[in-house]
């Protein structure tokens, strides 16, 4: 029975064993050479747990070697952190003692700590995009990075509580996903139920007691059902291995969430899996299942005639036992193949051979892979990437067919539009219509499972417009009508975009000409990747930068060009102000002032990490305003007063109000207030307006924030929605 991938660390004796075994020839001799020299490297290392630092390469290696993948792969897997951690050791090193080979999967899996970045969570996303693109060219840097995470989540524990939840939920978000897409589910599940445990404590503990108390129970109904079907299977002289096993605690965590039920409510809890020589011997025992016993309706799936994505192949029936056995069950069928495939994924598909590569085979069975190099590229913020990447690659699929009756796997929401640009970009920019199961449907219909779907093209066709943005849902479609709009419209996409940069402007009561001066635009330039004005026209005509965001950020420059010295505030430290500026109120000390009554002006709402002036008003105490508030700067200098922020452990929530317009569409609000909530930002009011001539929505947020650094965050995550045109601070 193969359920988790082994805990402990392998010695060395027992992986050389292994390696020749799986791989005859001397590369069992480049595994011995890789683990002496990370032993030497690391000498002296220890972990936050007090072990010995090597214990973690070694486990890593010990990973890959269940995995039963290649020799090259696992001395990467002893080497993977030498670059990154040993003082004198470098790329070059690796590949002077190991070869290229190694080297390439070394700095694939190798974080970009030396570079500078604005802030971790950038460095973390651009460290992430670096291995995807890596796995793009070599599968197995991303094989590596699993077995890496999954030891690193076993020890989880000796770190501090907070970051055991953002390693618990980066790892549920990217890498669980990313082993479910290459099938490797011997370690997805492990690595969904330990972020599991850490980001939902309570409720794994719950379910674990649970499942637990009914140990007895479920191994008696396992044993009854094995049992039964064993004695039909040996009448009929089939060649076979049963076993049973539990549902996943993070399985069954997500049925009870989906289905609103109740532990006690969930009944399909054990899983008995049957593996047989061949696929005829699979449909049989599949008959011989429900002979025995009655189907459940609906719970039918044959992933051997129309595999997973992730080339997973299985029969998956549940079925309840009658009188005898008056209790759900899955019955899984599979061929040993099958099973191998299974558990491990890419890891039991990889052929090495002189040069590397898997074959053609891997290749057309991992065809996702090629899709984020068609997309990337396009893509220059590394967070938009891989919340491009989450929404793309790990959402569900739906499995679709050609007119020949070729195979299509595309995310859930899909379009006809999208399956066109699946097929070739030709086919896209030329599709004109869409038949799905032969009938003629509108181009943003969804797709669902088992649909044919044919797209109509014509030569004449003029290609997509804008509009097909807001149409299609995946990132490759998105990226091929960029291509497209950019390549073929240049001049057309510059006097449209000047044209309504021109409207715009004129909206807001300002003449496009006085906005465009090279120390407005710079920042925008700079942010796009551009290299002269022209770039910016043209983006906003095809619609990858929303006009009146442009504008926004013109005005924003222009304003700030133009604006009057203003009052400087000293900065102080938390010990000074503590010393100098009396007991703080609301978080915000005054200085010579204890006590005093404060208030946040409505009209800028200031927020932790903005520069801020205190204004007395009579009878109300000081009224704290951003520094460059329009109604600060404009009033009695002399009664201005300075202030400053408490620190950081004085902070209380702060109401922020924020504008947003954006494309009206049915679930907009949802989508909005559920994008806010996963920051873990409180929403305190919501408004919206709806404007019926322009077919977008004008909505006011008031948000509860505890700095400007969290607000921007929040800016940062809605601006990367396609739905998204402008948003900006307001008043409360």
């Amino acid at each position: 029975m193969l359920t988790y991938i082994t805990n402990e660390c392998m010695p060395l004796e027992k992986m050389l064993a292994r390696v020749q075994k799986q791989h005859p020839g001397d590369s069992y001799l480049l595994v011995e050479k890789a683990y002496k020299f990370a032993e030497q490297a690391h000498a002296g290392q220890v972990r936050k747990s007090g072990e010995p630092y090597f214990i973690h390469p070694v486990s890593v290696a010990s990973i890959l070697t269940d995995l039963m993948i290649d020799a090259p792969t696992i001395a990467a897997g002893f080497l993977h952190d030498t670059v990154e951690d040993c003082p004198g050791i470098t790329l070059d090193t690796i590949r002077q003692e190991f070869g290229d080979e190694v080297a390439q999967l070394v700095d694939g899996v190798t974080k970009l700590d030396k570079l500078d970045f604005t802030n971790r969570e950038e460095q973390k996303a651009e460290s992430l995009r670096k291995m995807i693109l890596a796995m793009s060219k070599d599968i197995r840097v991303v094989v590596i990075k699993l077995a890496d995470r999954l030891h690193n989540m076993r020890t989880l524990r000796f770190q501090p509580e907070e970051r055991q939840k953002a390693i618990a939920h980066e790892t549920l978000d990217i890498y669980a996903p990313l082993a479910h897409r290459l099938g490797i589910n011997s370690i997805k599940s492990e690595l969904e139920d330990l972020s599991f445990k850490y980001i939902d404590p309570e409720a794994f503990h719950d379910i674990a007691q649970k499942v637990g108390l009914r140990r007895t129970e479920r191994e008696e109904n396992i044993r009854m059902v094995i049992s039964e079907l064993s004695e039909k299977l040996d009448a009929q002289h089939i060649h076979y291995e049963m076993d049973g096993r539990p549902k996943h605690l993070y399985s069954i965590y997500k049925k009870m969430k989906g289905q609103g039920k109740t532990f006690d409510q969930i009944y399909d809890l054990i899983a008995v899996r049957v593996l047989v020589d061949t696929v005829q011997d699979c449909y049989t025992v599949l008959g011989i299942v429900h002979t025995l016993w009655n189907q459940i309706p609906g719970r039918f799936k044959d992933y051997i005639s129309v595999p997973k994505g992730n080339m997973y192949q299985s029969l998956h029936t549940t079925v309840i036992g009658g009188r005898k056995m008056p209790f759900p069950f899955e019955i899984q069928i599979r061929t040993w193949e099958m099973h191998r495939v299974a558990e491990f994924g890419v890891a039991a598909h990889w052929r090495y051979k002189e040069g590397g590569g898997a074959g053609g085979d891997l290749d057309n069975k991992l065809y996702w892979l090629r899709q984020i190099l068609d997309w990337q590229g396009d893509t220059r913020d590394s967070q938009e990437f891989i919340d491009s990447l989450k929404t793309d690659l790990f959402s569900e699929e739906v499995l679709l067919f050609t007119p020949k009756g070729d195979i299509v796997s595309m995310q859930r929401g899909a379009t006809p539009i999208d399956f066109a640009y699946r097929i070739h970009s030709g086919v896209g920019n030329h599709c004109v219509g869409a038949k799905v199961n032969g009938r003629i449907v509108p181009l943003e219909t969804e797709l669902q499972t088992g649909d044919r779907v044919e797209i109509i093209t014509s030569p004449n066709s003029k290609g997509p417009g804008t509009d097909w943005l807001r149409v299609v849902k995946t990132q490759q479609a998105k990226a091929k009508i960029r291509q497209f709009l950019k390549r073929e419209l240049r001049g057309e996409n510059v006097t449209k975009g000047r044209d309504l940069l021109e409207k715009e402007a004129k909206r807001r009561g300002v003449a496009l000409s006085s906005l465009t001066k090279p120390e407005y635009y710079d920042g925008i330039l700079k942010r796009y990747a551009f290299s002269e004005l022209n770039d910016i026209y043209g983006a906003v005509g095809y619609g990858g930068i929303a006009s009146a965001y442009v504008i926004s950020r013109l005005l924003e420059e222009q304003r700030k060009a133009e604006a009057p010295a203003l009052p400087k505030v000293q900065e102080v430290t938390h010990e000074e102000a503590q010393s100098h500026l009396g007991k703080p109120t609301h978080g915000v000390y005054v200085k010579g002032e204890s006590g005093m009554l404060v208030r946040f002006a409505r009209c800028c709402n200031p927020v932790p990490g903005d520069e801020i002036i205190g204004y007395i008003t009579r009878g109300r105490g000081v009224t704290v305003h951003k520094a460059d508030c329009v109604n600060a700067t404009n009033s009695e200098q002399e009664r201005m007063v300075e202030v400053s922020w408490a620190g950081t452990n004085e902070l209380a929530d702060f109401n922020a109000s924020i504008n947003i317009i954006a494309y009206d569409h049915v679930s907009l609000l949802g989508e909005l207030a559920l994008c806010i909530g996963n920051m873990d930002v409180p929403i305190v009011a919501v408004s919206a307006k709806r404007d019926e001539k322009k077919k977008t929505c004008n909505i006011t947020m008031v948000i509860q924030v505890k700095s400007r650094e969290q607000l921007d965050r929040v800016f940062t995550q809605l601006h990367k929605r396609s739905d998204i045109i402008e948003v900006y601070r307001g008043s409360t």
